[in-house]
């Protein structure tokens, strides 16, 4: 569903501070999976998705998407196929925008009607429909400007509106980092049910270990703009974070540092 091949990103090339984000990275993901991305600040984890999403061009290598080569298309015509949430939950949505204008934009998206986003009776019930999956009583709140939502509340309706559009692959920058322990935990789990009720093809990059474990079928640890391990369902059922951290000290060949990392196991 998705192939990357030799993939490489330089950033500052030819100059003192040339900084190899990418180096050579090869990964296959199939319909369905839904793949957690770990590893320490630098290892290319972000670098990775905003190549996949056209954020920047790369060096070398190939992205195709749906046998669609989408290596040199621009952000813009990737995000037709392409879903994301970042980590700050003011990206992502329109904050002058009503929570029914936004979502009225994420469905049209879906039905490829460009941005003719006006509402209607049904349109509002459907609306209504999805927000009440939320369980945050937004169902109630149509006609509410998204700036005056909290950030959990943004959060979560962003998550909404980057499913509704039933994307072909979808893109979680630690989405639920900048969020209090018990918002984040509504929203991984609201996560978890919008990718299996929709069949969403998903990396999601997280800095918890125990979510990298616990969330999805893959887990792959980067370093040094690498693939270090690319682990399947089947071994990451009987996965630990003491596990993990070992795997990552044989490979890197030193004490995982990343104090990040592991304040958040």
């Amino acid at each position: 569903m998705l192939k990357i091949k030799n993939l490489e990103k330089i950033f500052y090339r030819g100059t003192p501070n040339e900084n190899i984000a990418i180096n050579k990275i090869d990964l296959t993901v199939n319909e369905g999976d839904f793949i957690t991305i770990v590893g320490s600040n630098g290892a290319g984890k972000s670098t990775l998705l905003n190549s996949i999403a056209g954020v920047f061009p790369v060096e070398n290598g190939t992205i195709i998407l749906d046998n669609e080569d989408i290596t040199k298309k621009t952000e813009y015509k990737c995000a037709q196929k392409i879903g994301r949430v970042f980590q700050n939950p003011l990206a992502g949505t329109s904050p002058e925008m009503t929570i029914e204008e936004n979502l009225s934009l994420a469905i049209s998206k879906s039905n490829n009607l460009s941005l003719k986003w006006g509402l209607s009776k049904h349109k509002r019930e459907i609306m209504r429909k999805h927000l009440e999956k939320i369980d945050l009583g937004l169902e109630k709140r149509l006609t509410t400007k998204v700036k005056l939502l909290s950030g959990g509340q943004r959060q979560a309706l962003t998550l909404l509106m980057a499913t509704v559009a039933n994307p072909r692959l979808l893109l979680l920058d630690e989405h639920t980092a900048a969020l209090d322990p018990a918002t984040a935990i509504k929203i991984k789990n609201l996560t978890a049910e919008l990718v299996n009720e929709n069949n969403i093809t998903t990396l999601m990059i997280t800095h918890n270990m125990e979510d990298a474990i616990k969330m999805g079928n893959r887990l792959i640890m980067m370093d040094g703009g690498k693939i270090i391990y690319d682990i399947p369902a089947a071994e990451k059922a009987d996965l630990t974070i003491e596990k993990l951290l070992k795997m990552f000290e044989i490979k890197h060949g030193g004490k995982f540092n990343n104090d990040r990392m592991l304040l958040s196991v």
